[in-house]
């Protein structure tokens, strides 16, 4: 049986054994905590056999403190994530789309994530229904790999072409981006939402950290 061991630090309650149950260790969210804070949580996490402990959402003064900390620390600063303990062998291969140059960073937080979670990516930017060309130029691609994360804001429409060309579980993300209407990604979340092609999952507004999870998931079970 898993045990359930945490670490008490007054302002947080770590979950040291989370990735045993679930495959996915607890990840620090620093938006909202303290340089001191987050660098506190990750020392608590590798104390507690995370491999690696990682920050999501790091800010530049956050960024600083763990190298500080930890000088041989990986610091993703478009991803915004950090990682310190190094990073595991990578397995399969998910390929990861974005409409739009702007949608980068959440599709870098997803290949961070998967990065951290010892699975593959292949990354392809700007390949939005403006020029559904573009869409059709990756099929080989999407033929390759083992799951498939869409990320797009503005209409939000290219979850539902992607899915309609491969047999691939498409793990759909909104994005922020887009004019006035685009209501700060939530046109395009409700656009993913009712896709009419089956097989999207949809994960919340500017979450490439939930897609990227969702895909090593999906990736380690068929490796298992």
């Amino acid at each position: 049986m898993t045990s359930n061991r945490t670490a008490d630090l007054g302002f947080a309650r770590l979950d040291l054994d989370r990735a045993g149950r679930t495959g996915t260790p607890e990840v620090v969210y620093a938006a909202g905590k303290t340089p001191t804070q987050t660098v506190a949580c990750l020392a608590a996490l590798l104390d507690g056999g995370a491999r690696p402990a990682w920050a999501t959402r790091v800010d530049d003064a956050t960024a600083s403190a763990i190298l500080e900390r930890w000088p041989d620390a990986v610091v993703d600063q478009e991803a915004r994530c950090a990682f310190v303990g190094g990073l595991p062998a990578p397995v399969g291969n998910v390929l990861v789309l974005t409409a739009g140059t702007s949608d980068g960073p959440v599709a870098a937080e997803v290949a961070a994530t998967l990065a951290a979670s010892g699975v593959g990516c292949t990354r392809v930017d700007d390949v939005g229904v403006a020029g559904v060309h573009r869409v059709l130029a990756v099929a080989p691609d999407l033929a390759a790999a083992d799951a498939v994360v869409v990320v797009a804001g503005m209409d939000g429409a290219l979850p539902s072409v992607v899915a309609g060309l491969t047999d691939r579980l498409v793990v759909a993300v909104p994005t922020s981006v887009g004019y006035g209407a685009a209501f700060e990604g939530l046109a395009a979340l409700l656009t993913m939402l009712t896709a009419c092609a089956p097989g999207v999952l949809v994960v919340n507004i500017d979450n490439g950290f939930g897609a990227g999870v969702a895909a090593a998931r999906i990736v380690r079970s068929a490796q298992r």
